[in-house]
């Protein structure tokens, strides 16, 4: 099986206009997408933020948790929170991942709520559970998705989620979870 990482990208993303932005990083995005990659067994997730302040609050977030009376509260906190790097853009991320695979750059693979891609979950899923794949990161953007600069650099556009209806908005939590299920669910 691949190894597998995902990076959540504040920049540069979209807002509701279209316009390329910086969004914030926020607590709950950070604990729910640790959780899901420890229980999914990603081998890391970068969260990518330019700002360095915002940095330090991601690295504080997960600070706390290894403090004694929050370790005390939940223990298995830490665990999950321990799966993210928080780093300044994509490059940084791509260059610790390939670091962890001894030199082997992962594919990247676009997600997006938008976009129809050419590879669905469950031909990605079949890519990644071959002998010989390659190691492979899932591009997750905030705000209103990811800016086209970002999308271009994608080896494979995974296909959207898809409800019965036309409404089509998940979370980035939310994405992030049904999108590992599909990949490496049992």
């Amino acid at each position: 099986m691949a190894r597998l990482f995902a990076a959540l990208i504040h920049y540069p993303v979209l807002d509701r206009r279209g316009r390329i932005v910086t969004s914030a990083i926020t607590s709950l995005d950070l604990h729910d997408l640790a959780r899901s990659a420890r229980t999914f067994a990603l081998d890391a997730v970068f969260v990518v933020h330019p700002i360095p302040e915002q940095r330090e609050f991601a690295r504080a977030v997960i600070d706390h948790w290894r403090m004694e009376p929050a370790r005390n509260f939940d223990s298995r906190r830490i665990e999950a929170l321990e799966t993210l790097r928080i780093v300044s853009d994509l490059d940084q991320a791509l260059a610790q991942a390939s670091a962890l695979c001894n030199g082997t750059r992962p594919l990247l693979v676009h997600t997006s709520a938008r976009t129809s891609g050419a590879t669905n979950a469950r031909e990605l899923r079949a890519r990644l559970a071959a002998p010989d794949a390659p190691p492979a990161m899932l591009l997750f953007g905030t705000g209103f998705g990811l800016a086209p600069a970002v999308m271009e650099r994608a080896d494979i556009v995974l296909n959207g989620i898809r409800g019965p209806g036309d409404y089509n908005h998940l979370s980035v939590r939310a994405a992030f979870a049904i999108i590992l299920d599909r990949l490496r669910g049992a």
